[in-house]
């Protein structure tokens, strides 16, 4: 699987790794645990099988929108196998146009081995994760599960891109 994945800034991912401490300190599961050299603070735009030749091109051309802004706003708990911890991204317009065009980019090239439709457009819940458990591990309040000064929104900008290979483990900068 190569997810296409925004990054933030320098402010951005300081907010996002203080959070994942902050949930580290409370012994609650928290990205800081996740100790590979790939991890860091991300938003997943899409994830399809491969990422062909054609597919790079185009995905490259729509990331000259970068940056954008970035809202993070709010927390958002996803269940199933994994229960998720996440930070919202707030979407505005040049994120979800974006988000649009790499999704078309993917789609539209059958070399990709398909798309995750979770990511469709209109499907899609813009997040970076903080944490993940196989089991519910967040029923404490909102308030108490990010730090004092995180608490409202957090305003930064989206400035690069990667893509990350699951089989392989590793990433490739897309943009900046």
């Amino acid at each position: 699987m190569r997810t296409v994945e925004l990054l933030p800034d320098g402010s951005g991912d300081l907010a996002v790794c203080r959070a994942w401490r902050h949930l580290a300190a409370a012994g609650m599961p928290s990205q800081e645990a996740h100790t590979h050299p790939t991890n860091r603070p991300h938003l997943t735009l899409a994830a399809a099988g491969a990422l062909p030749d054609a597919a790079r091109e185009k995905v490259t051309e729509a990331l000259a929108a970068l940056p954008l802004g970035l809202c993070l706003d709010g927390l958002l708990r996803f269940a199933g196998r994994t229960h998720v911890l996440a930070w919202a991204v707030r979407p505005d317009p040049e994120l979800l146009r974006l988000h649009a065009a790499i999704w078309r980019a993917l789609a539209a090239s059958p070399e990709t081995g398909g798309t995750n439709p979770l990511h469709a457009p209109g499907r899609w819940v813009p997040h970076i994760t903080l944490g993940r458990s196989r089991r519910p591990a967040w029923d404490r309040p909102d308030a108490e599960l990010l730090p004092a000064g995180l608490r409202g929104p957090v305003r930064g900008r989206l400035t690069g891109a990667r893509s990350y290979d699951s089989a392989a483990r590793t990433t490739e900068v897309l943009a900046p």
